[in-house]
């Protein structure tokens, strides 16, 4: 699949489940616009990107598409902490 079309079916993958996934009481719906790519690659036949969205929430989003068998695989994530360790 072509990067930017990889990219924008990313974008249009994470509003979908972002806004069927979010607490109906928060009132919070969000758009293309609220999407952005932290990072993409294309190999060969196969593309991965890493997205995230405005939305301060921690979720990060996996997609990867496999060329080989068309499919999209999806994996969502949510960051519960960061800290530092220093020299061990």
């Amino acid at each position: 699949m072509p990067n930017d079309k990889f990219l924008n079916l990313c974008k249009k993958i994470i509003v979908k489940y972002f806004n069927e996934h979010t607490d109906k009481t928060d009132h919070k719906a969000i758009t293309e616009d609220d999407v952005f790519i932290v990072w993409s690659c294309k190999t060969l036949q196969n593309n991965k990107a890493l997205v995230s969205t405005t939305v301060s929430d921690g979720m990060y989003y996996e997609i990867t598409y496999n060329g080989d068998k068309n499919e999209t695989y999806v994996d969502t994530y949510k960051k519960w902490e960061n800290f530092v360790v220093k020299g061990e």
